[in-house]
């Protein structure tokens, strides 16, 4: 099978719709009170700047260990940190919408405490069928989310064999990058989503071994971050899904 040289994916940057989530979770409200749509949440100002530091990061790497090409989420907090990283390093970036975020459907912009308020039946129906399998009306269950990253995977492997490749997406597919490239089971998938909460900027990475697999390298790191002097996020800040 073909095989890519090194994998990445960076997590989006801080984005508004993460800090007003924190807020409300915090506060006990219901809504998120988002004004955007999910795609169109921009990057906070803490957000750009952790986006520059990891255009730091990779203009600090040596040419071996460069990307030879981007491919970016669709979605505006994935965009822009994208053009902030890659800004001046001349690598050539894509923009595909498999990348997208995990869609929540009728859940969209509520916190945990709002779905068990306003849909405690789809609460009930989750807690029954499992976070994998689990799909909200109008959204997508982590499932579906495999399937469109494993077509991805698969053109990337062929169209890029031999290269190393940058992602630029969502906390989603952090977790079911490793799912797909290392052959976990759902079990241990989804142990890593109750142990982890992906960090904002954070790195995580995969290169082929001496047998050509794909082997990690690092997960959910934002040393680079500290290294540059931007502020990484508590993970307490980070939103994750709603139930």
């Amino acid at each position: 099978m073909a095989e890519l040289a090194t994998l990445w994916i960076v997590r989006h940057g801080e984005s508004t719709a993460n800090v007003a989530a924190a807020h409300a979770e915090s506060t006990g409200a219901e809504l998120i009170g988002l004004t955007h749509r999910d795609a169109d949440v921009p990057l906070s100002p803490t957000g750009e700047e952790q986006a520059r530091a990891t255009g730091r990061w990779l203009a600090g790497l040596p040419p071996h260990r460069r990307p030879d090409v981007a491919v970016v989420s669709p979605y505006l907090r994935a965009v822009r940190t994208a053009e902030l990283a890659l800004d001046g390093t001349g690598v050539p970036v894509s923009r595909d919408e498999r990348l997208r975020d995990r869609e929540l459907g009728i859940l969209d912009g509520l916190t945990p405490h709002g779905v068990r308020a306003r849909f405690p039946d789809e609460a009930a129906r989750r807690s029954r069928l499992g976070k994998f399998y689990y799909r909200p009306p109008g959204g997508e269950a982590w499932t579906d989310v495999a399937l469109r990253l494993r077509a991805l995977l698969g053109d990337l492997r062929r169209d890029h064999e031999g290269e190393r490749v940058l992602l630029f997406g969502h906390d989603a597919l952090v977790f079911m990058l490793r799912y797909l490239v290392e052959g976990l089971t759902e079990e241990q998938l989804m142990a890593l989503t109750r142990q982890h909460v992906i960090a904002n900027c954070s790195i995580t990475g995969w290169s082929a071994d001496d047998a050509g697999r794909l082997t990690l390298d690092v997960f959910n790191d934002v040393g680079h971050l500290h290294r540059q002097g931007a502020r990484p996020t508590r993970e307490d800040e980070v939103h994750a899904e709603p139930v």
